[in-house]
C-alpha cells in the first residue's frame, strides 16, 4: 500500500515462540517509527496467546462475541495486492449471508484488470500519478462491476501452479513499458496490446468464458447472475476533520488512483456504524495504517501505544486487552494523519467482534498473510486502535441506518 513499498513480503520469522510477518506497510524511514524492511518489531514479554478462529487454544484472552461466516485464509504472497484479497473476502462472506453458496473467487482476475486501468489512467496523466500493486476496496468493487469475477479454478494467476504469487518483476516490467509508451507521442494506439501481453506471460490469459457447475459463463454473466453483484450495494466512508462531515470527497492517499469518493463521517459514528453492521451480519473492509508498534500479528492483537495511561510498564498488558489504552480523539487522529504517521497501509477484512477477558472491545480481523500468528491469520484489534489508524471503510449499504443514510444523501 505505501507508495514506496508496495510489495508484501511474507517471510515468517520465529521471536519469542510467535510468528512474525512482515507487511506491506513497512518502509525505509525511521525517523516515522515505522520498521525498516527487514526488521523484526520488538517483543512485548510473555502472556497468553490471543485466541480467536481456527486458533486451537483453549485458554483465551479474547471471546468471540460476534463473528461472522467468512473463507479461508489467503496468502498474499509477494504482492501489495492486500486490498484485492480484502475485498474479495467480503464479497465472499456477503455471498455466505445470501445464501449463495461457498466461493472461493480469483484474485489475480481483478488485480489484472486492475493492472490494465491503472495503465490507461499512467498514460492519459503522462507518468504523473501512482502506479504499483496498491489500491482500495473500491477498485475491486469497480473491477467486478466493468470485468465481472471468475473462481479462483478458472484463474488463479499463477502460470507455475507450485509457485506462490510474486508480482515484483511484473510491476517492474509494466511500468518500464508505460514509461516506453509515453516517451514518443502521439502514443501508439496499440499499445494496450503489447501491455496485455505481458500480463499474459506473468499472469496467463484472462478467460473469455467458462464453465461453472455444467453451465457456461463470462466473468460478467457469472458476476450478475452467480454472485448477484450490484456495485451500488456498498457504501465507502471515512473519517477527518479537514473536509466537511457528511458529505464525500476524494480521500488523499496515494493509492487513491481512481479518485474514489468517501463520506465523511464523525469519529464515533464511524466506529459505532462498523459495530453496529458486524451485529447486524454484515462484515466490513478495513483499510489501515498498520506499520506502528501497536499492529502484532505475531501476538495476534494490534493496540493503540499512543498516549499510554500513566503507569503502565508492560506493553504485552496492553496486546492481551488487560490494561486500558490511550483515548483517541478526531483532533489526534487528524494530526497524524496529516504529518504522514497514519498512512494507508494495509486492508483487511472484518468478520467479528471480540472482547478481551478484562472486558475491552476488539474486532476479530482477517488478514491476508497465510495462517500466521497464534489466531491462524485473524488478529483482534482494539476500539482505541481502529479509531486513530483507520484510513477508509467498505460496508453494505443494507447495514447502515436509515437516518445515517439519509444525512449522507445515500437513496
Amino acid at each position: 500500500m505505501k507508495k514506496l513499498l508496495s510489495l508484501i513480503f511474507i517471510t515468517t520469522l520465529f521471536f519469542t515462540g510467535f510468528a512474525q510477518v512482515k507487511t506491506d506497510a513497512q518502509i525505509a524511514d525511521p525517523k516515522n517509527n515505522k520498521v525498516k524492511p527487514g526488521a523484526v518489531k520488538p517483543g512485548f514479554g510473555s502472556f497468553k496467546q490471543a485466541g480467536a478462529k481456527g486458533s486451537g487454544n483453549t485458554d483465551t484472552v479474547f471471546t468471540i462475541i460476534k463473528s461472522i461466516p467468512a473463507t479461508p485464509v489467503k496468502d498474499q504472497a509477494m504482492t501489495g495486492t492486500c486490498w484485492c484479497f480484502a475485498t474479495t473476502s467480503f464479497i465472499e462472506s456477503q455471498c455466505l449471508k445470501d445464501n449463495l453458496g461457498d466461493f472461493d473467487l480469483s484474485e489475480m482476475f481483478s488485480v489484472r484488470n486492475i493492472y490494465l486501468e491503472k495503465a490507461k489512467q499512467y498514460v492519459l496523466r503522462q507518468g504523473h500519478t501512482q502506479f504499483g500493486e496498491g489500491g482500495l476496496g473500491h477498485d475491486l468493487i469497480n473491477a467486478i462491476a466493468k470485468y465481472g469475477a471468475v473462481p479462483e479454478t478458472v484463474y488463479s494467476g499463477l502460470i507455475d501452479s507450485t509457485l506462490q504469487h510474486n508480482h515484483i518483476k511484473l510491476e517492474k516490467e509494466l511500468k518500464e513499458y508505460l514509461d516506453s509508451v509515453i516517451k514518443k507521442t502521439p502514443v501508439a494506439e496499440n499499445w494496450v496490446d503489447k501491455y496485455e501481453k505481458i500480463l499474459d506471460e506473468e499472469l496467463g490469459d484472462a478467460p473469455e468464458s467458462f464453465k461453472y457447475k455444467g453451465k457456461e459463463y463470462t466473468p460478467i454473466t457469472f458476476a450478475n447472475d452467480v454472485l448477484k453483484f450490484n456495485p451500488n450495494d456498498y457504501v465507502y466512508i471515512t473519517s477527518f476533520t479537514h473536509h466537511p462531515y457528511y458529505e464525500p470527497f476524494i480521500l488523499e492517499v496515494p493509492d487513491n488512483f481512481s479518485n474514489g469518493m468517501y463520506y465523511n463521517v464523525p469519529l464515533e459514528e464511524m466506529l459505532q456504524l462498523t459495530k453496529e453492521a458486524i451485529n447486524a451480519g454484515y462484515s466490513v473492509v478495513w483499510d489501515a495504517d498498520v506499520s506502528n508498534d501497536g499492529f502484532q500479528q505475531r501476538f495476534g492483537s494490534a493496540v493503540n501505544f499512543n498516549n499510554l495511561p500513566a503507569g503502565l510498564k508492560q506493553k504485552g498488558d496492553l496486546m492481551a486487552g488487560v490494561a486500558k489504552e490511550g483515548k483517541v480523539d478526531a483532533k489526534e487522529r487528524q494530526r497524524l494523519f496529516e504529518n504522514l504517521t497514519t498512512q494507508d497501509d494495509h486492508l483487511m477484512h472484518i468478520t467479528g467482534l471480540t472482547k478481551s477477558k478484562t472486558g475491552n472491545n476488539f474486532f476479530l480481523v482477517k488478514n491476508s498473510w497465510g495462517n500466521v500468528g497464534p489466531s491462524s491469520g485473524y488478529i483482534n484489534v482494539s476500539e482505541s486502535y481502529f479509531q486513530l489508524n483507520t484510513i477508509s471503510l467498505v460496508i453494505p449499504k443494507a447495514a447502515i441506518n436509515r437516518k445515517l443514510l439519509d444525512k449522507l444523501h445515500i437513496k
